[in-house]
């Protein structure tokens, strides 16, 4: 009888399954690295009682005991830390005399190494139908996948000055509008008790040049990735900046329109709230795994939705939508990471960021409700668009020119400083933005300007006039 007709999905040796006839008690490091190589993999089955070419011929059930005995005894004197293991038995004969023993190996929250003596330690990776000791750089890059990037401490000594973008960005999200102080980052973990930051603010320093903090945004026309791209961006630096320009690039190719109210009127409404973009980008960014070189976060703005996929693989033990709708529990993969936007007031220790998502879209219906995929290596959190009607019955949006979208931002939020006007549209040039939008504003009566010119603090402001047109 072959694998396969007892366990349908074996097809042969792979990444995923391994063949022995018998394990061997004499050479246990001939089979016990096959475990070991699954744990620090994504684990795996191996089945005992079957050839190399796939014929299953089985064991008796005296032959089982013993080798699950042979099993806990080698994990628990040879392999460090121990390895998760569970079996399974299935039949190979009519009398059910002989059964091929499936060993499942779980995968490991840390790196297991198979210990022969005092000094004499070697971790074991999963090749295709074998496992082979692990090279310095895969233990290295097994190490940013077991514990994250971003933990480790550098001899790099924190100096604020080197860190301008993310403080800044602490100063426009927290509640005092102050910059951490080293103290608070030390408390944190974030900095050292002497003084060296660890890797994860690293990535927050200005001038960063690695290619992991990148992110793809682009607008496409329609419902599907093909087609015209009207838009697009990849913004790649600190993160703080990336962030910033992240939002930018959403604020400024989304819409703000309006609706009527049961009395005539009409109010004001975002395709989608501040609250619920800010948190799912900064979700991407503090859950992603840094440790997949070549990848980034992709931002797709499709006409009825927006998608955020990051690297990564699902932390919890159940699916997305087996938690109750806004109790999913917080795991960080990047703790560091997660600690430096938390300290910007951009991420709370509760994980309470899906629950302020499911809050913004309070008076929807469910099928507008955030929604996460969850796909082998990455995640897909989708935000439906408010404003979106196929009927184009209910709601009245409209694309609107520069002008009008700064009218329709003030009178949603009020007062705003040139440079959050501008963000939200296509201007790079401040100058040019002043002398096109603002100032043929200013001189038609419609905005005035609160404070200095030359102030940080100055803001543009609607009139009366403005809040008729």
């Amino acid at each position: 009888m072959k694998i396969t007709e007892i366990y349908n999905d074996v097809i042969n040796e792979n990444l995923d399954y391994e063949f022995k006839a018998e394990l061997n008690a004499e050479n246990p490091m001939k089979w016990a690295k096959t475990i070991v190589g699954y744990a620090n993999g994504n684990g795996g089955v191996m089945f005992v009682g079957v050839s190399n070419d796939g014929d299953a011929f089985g064991l008796t059930l005296d032959e089982i005991d013993k080798t699950k005995n042979l099993v806990a005894r080698i994990n628990d004197r040879n392999i460090f830390p121990h390895a998760r293991v569970q079996y399974s038995m299935r039949s190979v004969d009519n009398k059910a005399e002989h059964f091929v023993l499936g060993v499942h190996v779980l995968q490991a929250d840390s790196i297991l190494r198979y210990r022969e003596g005092d000094y004499n330690e070697k971790v074991f990776t999963k090749g295709d139908g074998n496992a082979l000791p692990a090279t310095p750089e895969e233990i290295i890059a097994l190490a940013k996948r077991k514990y994250g990037v971003d933990n480790e401490t550098t001899d790099i000594r924190y100096d604020e000055a080197k860190w301008t973008e993310y403080t800044d960005l602490c100063r426009e999200y927290r509640d005092d509008s102050q910059a951490p102080t080293l103290k608070e980052l030390q408390n944190e973990e974030i900095v050292s008790k002497d003084g060296y930051v660890k890797s994860g603010l690293i990535m927050f320093r200005d001038g960063y040049e690695g290619e992991d903090t990148l992110i793809c945004c682009r607008l496409w026309r329609g419902k599907k990735k093909t087609g015209t791209v009207l838009d697009s961006d990849r913004f790649k630096g600190s993160l703080a900046n990336v962030f910033r320009n992240t939002l930018k690039f959403i604020e400024r190719n989304t819409k703000t329109g309006w609706r009527k109210t049961e009395n005539g009127g009409r109010e004001s409404i975002r395709s989608y709230p501040k609250d619920a973009i800010r948190e799912a980008l900064v979700n991407a960014m503090a859950h992603r795994d840094y440790s997949i070189a070549g990848t980034q976060i992709d931002v797709d703005i499709y006409c009825d939705r927006i998608e955020i996929v990051s690297p990564g693989s699902w932390l919890l033990p159940k699916g997305y939508e087996q938690y109750p709708l806004g109790a999913i529990p917080s795991i960080r993969r990047n703790t560091i990471i997660s600690a430096c936007l938390d300290v910007a007031n951009l991420m709370e220790r509760g994980g309470t960021g899906f629950q302020t998502m499911i809050e913004s879209y309070e008076d929807c219906d469910e099928t507008l409700q955030p929604v996460v995929s969850i796909y082998p290596g990455f995640l897909n959190l989708c935000l439906r668009d408010k404003l979106y009607d196929d009927n184009d019955q209910a709601l009245e949006s409209m694309s609107m020119s520069d002008s009008e979208r700064i009218l329709e931002l003030l009178r949603v939020e009020g007062p705003k400083p040139v440079r959050e006007l501008q963000e939200v549209t296509k201007y790079k040039s401040r100058s040019q933005f002043l002398t096109e939008v603002i100032n043929p504003l200013l001189a038609d009566g419609i905005v005035i300007r609160e404070g200095n010119v030359k102030s940080p603090k100055s803001v543009i402001k609607l009139t009366s006039a403005g809040e008729k047109e």
